[in-house]
């Protein structure tokens, strides 16, 4: 009589398979989790350059801070711990579990031209690159 069904061999083989596919997709989706996260420090920029932007372009300077820049002082979100305006230089602080605060924050450097600003993120602040978006990796 031949009996049918696993064994437990083939059980065992099948659950090893499943851990190790498991010991490498838990990091990479942690990982996602972070950056998708940090997309949200990447709005509140943008809203920031908005402002820088719009102020150079009326009165021929960058602002010195939150308010000059037509910003509240205090800028906060989700994932978002700081906005900050110092002489047109927009630094974000995220605020994302798993990341540490000392270094969690990127910078937007504004380059004034006869054309507008052109904003670099590449080379400012203290976040992980495997964490920032690919236009901002250096």
């Amino acid at each position: 009589m031949k009996n049918k069904g696993f064994t437990i061999i083939e059980l065992m083989i099948a659950v090893a398979i499943i851990g190790v596919l498991a010991a490498i997709a838990i990091p990479a989706y942690q990982n996602y989790i972070i950056r998708a996260k940090v997309s949200e420090a990447l709005t509140f920029a943008s809203q920031a350059k908005t402002a820088v932007a719009e102020y150079y372009q009326s009165q021929g300077t960058l602002p010195a801070d939150n308010p000059t820049a037509g910003l509240a002082t205090s800028i906060t979100g989700t994932n978002v711990s700081q906005v900050t305006v110092a002489a047109g230089v927009i630094t974000v602080t995220a605020s994302i579990a798993g990341v540490p605060t000392a270094s969690s924050n990127i910078v937007f450097s504004p380059t004034v031209s006869g054309s507008g600003i052109t904003w670099s993120c590449t080379g400012g602040g203290t976040l992980d690159n495997q964490y920032r978006p690919s236009n901002c990796k250096s």
